[in-house]
Order: structure tokens, then sequence, then C-alpha cells
């Protein structure tokens, strides 16, 4: 399949290798540098029932090594090379990528077509790097009270769903993780029939498609892609608050969020009403809630609104607002009521919808200007079901949103009565 994207000189392409693996090639000749990044259509929402962080913590123990490359060897090389590698966990997906001379692109697809298939790792590995995703857990969330707080809203933002808990999962259930939990996870989803190969950079489809053939296409198709098996949440009914205080916080703050339709689930005409819902409420210093808020009542310090669409299950719609000195969180509060108010009452302005499509645009140019923004937009697009017209197609769908649209989704999703309210406290 060939996409043209606006002011590109190559088309994108992309094909399927006989195994079920999926590739997208995004050229892009201004260095002569490739991004090579495998997309698993896997990530914590996946997790198994008690087996919170699994994902993740499979994604640590993809560094332990192969029988071909023993741990460690293989970023040395990449080093050397005067590249970079990583790798990350999601809700949706798990991605590993690097970025490397344009010459060494077989390297690595040589290295992740037999990370795929030959991980090797025993029982001495895991043991401290289960402590090492501990430890991270402990600096992340532990240490900072905006975190724990973010979990506690997840969870009553997604009361049954997956998407409640943590991508590195609860500490009682990473303590009880071990070789064969990780395993199983590893046989069930790391196969080239759940993979997504993205290649951004100074090549082509010719290039990408032979190298693939020759390290990817080796591998033999382990039959259906696996099926992601996960409990739907159900419309909410009421109001929830969570609220947190700690001697740490300096900067109190309070957030509120709605569930909302992704761009699989629901209506995508919707969503895309709700993308720009979020840049006129809270996209800067020319949004609503900050000329409301920090200007005008001059309660606030900041405020911002949230929305990503581009989920398997359910969005969330998320404003957070933060106190001026002095300013008593009630008084912040009613302030933002108000102001929600007052914009489902009359909606956006033209203007306000001219700016926040100008806004939305440019973002998506200056995003694809970078090879690795570009091979991540690809790669997190298909990674949870969407295709490549999708993403080249998203600018135009953008500027065809109405005003109309815009005002019929913040009434029909940012509800009081359906809210989940979060306050961060400094402590009494």
């Amino acid at each position: 399949m060939h996409a043209q994207p606006t002011g590109a000189a190559q088309p994108v392409e992309s094909f399927r290798l006989a195994n079920g693996l999926d590739i997208v090639v995004v050229p892009d000749r201004r260095a002569p540098v490739v991004t090579h990044m495998v997309w698993y259509r896997n990530g914590s929402a996946d997790d198994p029932a008690g087996k919170s962080g699994i994902a993740h913590f499979l994604e640590h123990l993809m560094f332990k090594g192969t029988a071909k490359w023993p741990a460690g060897e293989f970023s040395k090389i990449v080093a050397g090379l005067g590249g970079q590698e990583n790798a990350f966990t999601s809700f949706d997906y798990t991605a590993y990528f690097q970025r490397v001379p344009k010459e060494h692109l077989r390297a690595m697809m040589d290295y992740e077509a037999d990370r795929m298939t030959g991980l090797a790792f025993d029982e001495s590995v895991v043991g401290p790097e289960r402590d090492v995703v501990l430890e991270e857990r402990k600096m992340r969330v532990d240490a900072d009270p905006a975190a724990q707080l973010g979990e506690e809203f997840s969870a009553a933002l997604f009361v049954h769903h997956p998407y409640g808990t943590p991508i590195i999962g609860w500490e009682h259930e990473i303590e009880g993780l071990n070789r064969d939990d990780a395993f199983a996870y590893y046989q069930r989803f790391y196969t080239p029939e759940n993979a997504i190969l993205v290649v951004a950079g100074d090549t082509d489809a010719a290039t990408v498609r032979r190298l693939a053939e020759e390290t990817y296409g080796a591998i033999p198709a382990r039959g259906e892609a696996p099926v992601r098996k996960r409990p739907a949440e159900p419309h909410p009914r009421a109001a929830r608050r969570v609220s947190l205080s700690d001697p740490r916080v300096r900067q109190p703050s309070l957030r509120r969020g709605w569930l909302t339709p992704t761009y699989l689930s629901g209506d995508a005409g919707e969503v895309f009403a709700l993308e720009l819902l979020a840049e006129i409420l809270g996209g800067g210093t020319t949004s609503r809630l900050y000329r409301r808020l920090c200007v005008e009542a001059d309660l606030a310090a900041g405020a911002s609104a949230y929305f990503m669409g581009s989920m398997v299950d359910r969005a969330a719609f998320q404003l957070s607002v933060s106190p001026r000195p002095g300013v008593e969180m009630a008084a912040l509060e009613a302030g933002l009521d108000a102001a929600l108010a007052a914009f489902l009452s009359e909606g956006p302005s033209e203007l306000e919808l001219a700016r926040a499509r100008t806004r939305l645009v440019a973002e998506t140019v200056f995003a694809r200007d970078s090879q690795s923004s570009l091979a991540r937009i690809f790669g997190a697009s298909l990674a949870v079901g969407e295709t490549v017209e999708d993403v080249l197609a998203w600018p135009q769908r953008i500027e065809a949103v109405s005003r109309e649209a815009v005002l019929e989704a913040a009434r029909r999703y940012l509800r009081p009565d359906r809210g989940v309210t979060g306050l961060l406290l400094p402590a009494a």
C-alpha cells in the first residue's frame, strides 16, 4: 500500500510478510540514518489478572540477551556505532527501537528478529531485574505524591478496565512475578503476527522488504495473532472524588476527568471534536481555561487539558489546574465549574476553533519533521488498530470539525455528574 503524506518526496509504504509481520516504511532522506522500531500489540492492559506489570517486566528482560547476543553485547554495538536504543511499554503496546547509520539497518533487523524468538533468560536474572523494577516504582511513584494521586485517579476513572491499573504494576503483584510468568507472556505475544516493524529514514520500501525477508521472514508463523481479552468498562453513573495530602506537596493541583470513546470504539468524527475541545479548553495561554482562571479570575497559576483518542478501548479526557498562592482549593474548583458551565452553555467561538485547528495541524507538521517522531506516530497508531491512511488524513479531519460538533461532544461527555475529581494537597 502506498500513501503520500503532505509535503513528502516519497510515499509511506506498508506491506505484510508471509509470516504475518506488518511493515511500514517512512522515507526521510535528510540524513543518512534510520530509525528501526518493532511494536508489539500488547501492553499493560493485556497483563493477566493478578500479574500487573508483567508487560513492563518483560520489556526489561528483553535486554538480558539471547544465545547469539549475550546480555549487553548488542547495546555496546549500537553505542559503538554512535546510535541509540531503548524501549517503552504503554497500555496497548510495547516498542523497541534503535537509531543508527543507515548501513547498519540489517544488523538491527537481525538482532530484533533473534530477540523475537530466542530470548534466553534464566532464574538468576529474574530476581535482580524484578528488584530493579520495584526500585523504579519506588522512585517514580512512592517518591512522588502527584504520581500516587495519578494512580488513584485512574483507578477511580476506570473501575473495571485494566487501564485503571498502573503500567508498571502494583507493588505487591510485581513482587510475585517470576520467570514462568514472563516466558508465558513472551510466547503468547512476541510473534510476527502480533508485531509491526516501522522503519523511518534514509531508505526505501524495496530495501526494507529485502532485508526484512532475510531476517524477520525466517521466523515461522505461529498462526492467528493473539486476541486481546479485556473486561469492558461500564458506563459511569456517579461523580467520584479522590484526594491525597502529603507534606512533600509544594504546589497543590486539581484534576478532572471523564471517559470518552476512542477512534476505534466510537464515532471518529466525535473523537476529532474531542481533540479540538482539549486544545480549546487547555491548549496554552490563549486557551479558554487559562484566560478565565489564570488571567481574568486570577485564581490559577496554570491550566491544561489532555486527550488521547488513540487507545484500543476507552479514552480519558482530563483537565488540570493549579491554584495561585493563597487561593483556596474550593475557590479554584468553583471557578473551574463556572468556566465549564459557561463553555457548555455558549460553546467555543469561531476564533477559538480556528486557533485550535491551526495549533493542532502545526503540531502534527512539526512532529513529522522528526524522524523518530514519524516512526512513533505510525507505530503507535497501527498498534492500536488504526491504519496508515488514518494517520495521513488526521490534519484534514481536524480541519473538517465544526463548532457545533465540538459543543455537542463537550455536552455529551463533560457532564458534572459523571466526572472524577482528584485533589493533590499539602498535609494539614
